[in-house]
């Protein structure tokens, strides 16, 4: 069974919404199990039960929540080195376009590197035009259907790569899907 954790930090509901699409997505793969936890309730527990973790946070000043930080420096910093080797992605919710979502992901990505989680970006459209190379993203609440789509993408992609990697799931590889896989018009 593959264990999905989907963790965030919203302070507006933004954030939040897009972590139930992505658990929407997650969920898609058969044989997977999704938890959802905000930062606010997240233990360690979570992290240890989970094989691949989606990690999102609302976008401060480019980075980041606060919360999501301390959440790792304090909460997380004696399990350190005790998560290697799990299957890691990330999404932000920005109050813009060009408010920093992007690098939001990578400092999230950033973090989980740190802890020895292995991560990944998604390299297929998820509608035209919307791409999740560096995590899913979106400006305010996840409104749109290509903001929607990406979250999904994302999540489902997590639960692709765990079933592979962690359990050995060949059948759910991205590659042995391709006619799934195209480029929006």
């Amino acid at each position: 069974m593959n264990h999905i954790l989907v963790l965030y930090d919203s302070k507006t509901g933004n954030t939040a919404k897009m972590a139930r699409l992505v658990g929407e997505g997650a969920s898609s793969i058969p044989d997977t199990e999704v938890r959802l936890r905000s930062v606010d309730e997240a233990k360690p527990e979570d992290l240890f039960w989970c094989d691949g973790l989606a990690l999102g946070s609302p976008t401060n000043m480019g980075l980041l929540s606060w919360k999501m930080k301390r959440f790792w420096d304090e909460t997380m910093a004696e399990h350190w080195m005790k998560l290697d080797g799990k299957i890691a992605c990330a999404f932000s919710s920005s109050g813009g376009w060009g408010g920093g979502s992007e690098i939001t992901c990578q400092s999230l990505l950033t973090v989980l590197m740190n802890f020895g989680f292995l991560v990944f970006g998604v390299t297929d459209y998820a509608a035209k035009l919307t791409t999740c190379h560096y995590g899913a993203v979106t400006a305010r609440e996840p409104r749109t259907e290509d903001a929607q789509a990406a979250c999904r993408l994302l999540g489902k992609r997590l639960a692709e790569w765990t079933a592979v990697c962690v359990h050995g799931r060949k059948d759910q590889h991205p590659a042995n899907k391709m006619s799934e896989r195209k480029m929006p018009a």
